[in-house]
């Protein structure tokens, strides 16, 4: 069985989704194997999303000027620069704002197909292309060129794993093993 992280942003857990979140994959047959409510620190935050990596950095300035484009706006005239790994450390006190806002529910899935399904059920990362009876589709309707104007990371409720790789390294960094249990769901004993 494939096991995938979710992390319950916090502008879920301030609206009181968290449980409409986690019943979602749970209706769909996917099983809670850990849980908990934390308050990442930056650490946790640098490690999970890679962000001294140069290449990250750069990649996220990239979508950023890509937004801008696309909106016809200016970055360097907003922003500041158009440099993509300027923009990108931009995007990364944002963004960690964003998640230190309060606290995180971080929760370990497991489950035939577990991330493909986590990923179908929440919706493309931004909650404007998301559709309706996705999570992100259903409960927001943010977009990066809002956020990019507002100078705040894009409330889009859930953090995924894009893959089975990283989930496998999301999990070591967000629960230790004796976090993670063991156990039937009642279908699974029939």
């Amino acid at each position: 069985m494939e096991q995938t992280v979710v992390l319950i942003k916090p502008d879920a857990v301030k609206r009181g989704l968290a449980g409409e979140v986690l019943k979602r994959f749970e209706r769909v047959g996917l099983k809670i194997v850990a849980m908990k409510m934390v308050q990442a620190s930056e650490e946790l935050l640098i490690k999970h999303y890679r962000s001294q990596d140069p290449e990250t950095l750069k990649r996220w300035g990239g979508k950023t000027l890509k937004t801008y484009t696309q909106y016809g706006k200016n970055a360097k005239k907003d922003l500041g620069t158009d440099d993509p790994i300027e923009l990108g450390k931009m995007v990364n006190k944002w963004l960690f704002d964003y998640i230190k806002s309060g606290p995180v529910i971080a929760v370990l899935l497991e489950g035939r197909h577990a991330v493909e399904n986590v990923i179908s059920l929440s919706g493309p990362t931004m909650p404007v292309q998301s559709a309706a009876g996705t999570i992100r589709g259903d409960f927001s309707t943010d977009s990066a060129a809002y956020a990019n104007d507002e100078k705040r990371g894009v409330m889009n409720l859930v953090h995924v794993s894009a893959s089975q790789e990283e989930a496998d390294f999301e999990k070591t960094l967000w629960f230790t093993p004796s976090e993670i249990h063991n156990y039937k769901r009642v279908e699974e004993s029939l």
